[in-house]
């Protein structure tokens, strides 16, 4: 998402012009090439807006951006279109929603980043993937669809982020989504994001909501709505048996538009200045170097990883560690890279004595019939990802809200799908969803197609230890109860010898992996944050035209995950960049528990 290529061509004399010399923006020539036209085509030289990045933001930005005909928006993809040959059949690996850990195993539409070894995780080096494909990591991910909680959002306002409390953020959320049960305060009816619930009905997700229940969780029949709290089906955003990516929702849509333009294959290696304000940016492209101009306003939408590296690859960051690469120093920001947040998970798993699971389904022959099926009617055990039941419960009394994240699959995972299980087995991936510890991200060298250097700090706070062994015992106490009784075989995962809590500490350091969600590397705060990079509009502080709307600008982590709130963040920015004032439901009734003095 980070990489990303233009149609634009100059004439050659003008190429060797703009290639050695910075034009001021009064320049004759240069806006006589600017506003020639707000229609792409091949002899215009700029755009109003370029956005880099083709992901789950950048889609919904160059949706939102050339609503406005008199606009011209760019947008630049470092990897491929998601779809061959024009179709989305032949694609299956990305729009079949059950082939989602293809995608997550090899590196054709993937960053395949990794870690630093983690200190606190007996030295292990953890695997990132990350999407690079139109739709970014909603080409990737689970589908799984989640706001996270209401006072996630008021935090964020009180750290700094005006304008993003709950009451400014659940419009956004309204206005993208169309949710198959209808609209109401909290759902939406007419967007452009299709979200759906599961239709396996498979036994195993009726026993874990039921065993949840017996074990005292509340029943919530809609967890991004207004009681997230408990337990029930997962929303999830597949539409009609494909994955409803935001290159679905947002892009396919846009592209007849004359005055948008789409680029893939290319890589973005710096942001072009003129003093302190954006003016463009230079990328490669089929081994070439180009460059393109931005009217308005260049746009990172690359994600928490590749915006915070373009940041720093172009001179905006901490200027020490700039200087460290002989990188020139356009703005010193030293909170680039910085405060970096991840979700940890663990899987919990326990032998099934019934032949029920997706055991079966995983053997050539099956998984032959299924895909047959998909390809031909787009229904069966292709057109879901089976994690269609899950919760939220709080680890302990005095939390107010939940802490916990819950997502029960019907099956076994094994090293992020790379290893075949060989069991019936179901399992329920679970993890604290406001760990405490905080990394960064810095560049590995001035090379861009170098990948940075990710330090997370996984479980380097006493705080997350506690919550992880919370996670363990409570997800033992609801295995136990009565609903999976005809079902539970015995403990794989701890397995019955990890009992103790130096037993879970062990297991956790030697078993949890990344649940994919690292945000927060621009962060968004006040000016008087001296780690905050942007300002509640996302515009970079100290620059002009300069803005960056992905995940890396949350304030801080979610209680859940990431996909719906970086697509909400996109839809409000627009609104931002368009000038129109911001939406606002004020009023809209939360849940909260009548005490907090037990657990549950």
């Amino acid at each position: 998402m980070l990489c990303f290529s233009s149609s634009v061509r100059l004439t050659s004399s003008l190429r060797r012009y703009i290639s050695v010399q910075r034009l001021p923006n009064s320049c004759p020539l240069l806006q006589q090439r600017r506003h020639s036209s707000t229609a792409v085509n091949k002899s215009t030289a700029s755009y109003s807006y370029v956005i880099v990045g083709a992901g789950s933001a950048g889609c919904v930005l160059a949706n939102r951006l050339s609503e406005n005909t008199s606009d011209s928006v760019l947008l630049l993809e470092a990897g491929p279109k998601d779809k061959q040959l024009g179709s989305t059949r032949l694609s299956w690996k990305i729009h079949m929603p059950a082939a989602l850990t293809y995608n997550l195993c090899d590196d054709k539409y993937n960053w395949f980043y990794h870690t630093l070894p983690q200190a606190h995780m007996d030295g292990r080096v953890m695997y990132w993937p990350r999407g690079r494909v139109w739709g970014g990591s909603s080409s990737l991910n689970a589908m799984v669809y989640i706001r996270g909680h209401a006072e996630d959002y008021n935090r964020w306002q009180s750290e700094g982020a005006e304008g993003w409390d709950y009451h400014h953020c659940l419009p956004y959320f309204r206005k993208a989504q169309t949710h198959e049960l209808g609209a109401d305060r909290y759902r939406g009816g007419d967007g452009p994001l299709h979200v759906t619930r599961g239709k396996t009905s498979h036994p195993l997700h009726h026993a874990f909501i039921e065993v949840a229940q017996q074990a005292g969780y509340p029943f919530t029949d809609d967890m991004n709505g207004f009681q997230q709290e408990g337990v029930g089906w997962m929303d999830m955003t597949i539409h009609r048996g494909k994955r409803w990516s935001t290159a679905s929702a947002y892009l396919r849509p846009a592209l007849s538009r004359p005055n948008l333009r789409t680029e893939v294959r290319c890589m973005v290696t710096r942001i072009l200045f003129d003093g302190t304000r954006a003016r463009g940016v230079e990328y490669q492209q089929d081994g070439q170097m180009k460059k393109v101009f931005a009217d308005k306003e260049v746009i990172l939408s690359g994600g928490a990883i590749n915006s915070p590296q373009l940041l720093l690859l172009s001179g905006v960051g901490n200027a020490d560690e700039l200087r460290k690469h002989d990188i020139p120093v356009i703005q010193h920001l030293p909170g680039v890279g910085c405060n970096l947040q991840d979700h940890l998970e663990i899987y919990v798993q326990h032998r099934c004595t019934q032949p029920i699971t997706l055991y079966k389904a995983q053997k050539p022959f099956h998984m032959v019939k299924i895909g047959l099926e998909w390809l031909l009617r787009f229904t069966g055990y292709g057109a879901t990802a089976h994690l269609e039941s899950g919760g939220f419960i709080r680890s302990r009394p005095g939390v107010p809200h939940p802490d916990i994240q819950f997502h029960f699959l019907p099956s076994q995972v094994i090293d992020h799908g790379r290893v075949k299980s060989k069991i019936e087995a179901f399992q329920v991936h679970v993890g604290p969803m406001r760990s405490t510890s905080v990394g960064w991200l810095k560049l590995k060298s001035r090379d861009p197609f170098a990948h940075p250097i990710i330090q997370p700090n996984y479980l380097s706070t006493d705080t997350d230890m506690l919550e992880f062994r919370q996670c363990i015992k409570h997800t033992r106490e609801i295995f136990t109860q009565k609903a999976f009784d005809p079902f539970r075989g015995p403990e794989v995962q701890p397995g019955p010898a990890v009992q103790s809590d130096a037993e879970i500490d062990a297991f956790v350091r030697q078993k949890a992996d990344s649940a994919y969600h690292p945000s927060c590397t621009c962060k968004m705060g006040s000016a008087s944050d001296s780690r905050a990079v942007v300002d509640p509009a996302l515009r970079v502080y100290g620059l002009q035209g300069l803005r960056v709307v992905d995940a890396s600008v949350m304030p801080s982590m979610l209680s859940g995950n990431l996909n719906a709130p970086t697509i909400m963040i996109a839809e409000k920015a627009a609104d931002a960049i368009k000038g129109i004032p911001s939406l606002h439901d004020p009023g809209v009734p939360v849940y909260r528990p009548m005490s907090l003095e037990t657990q549950r």
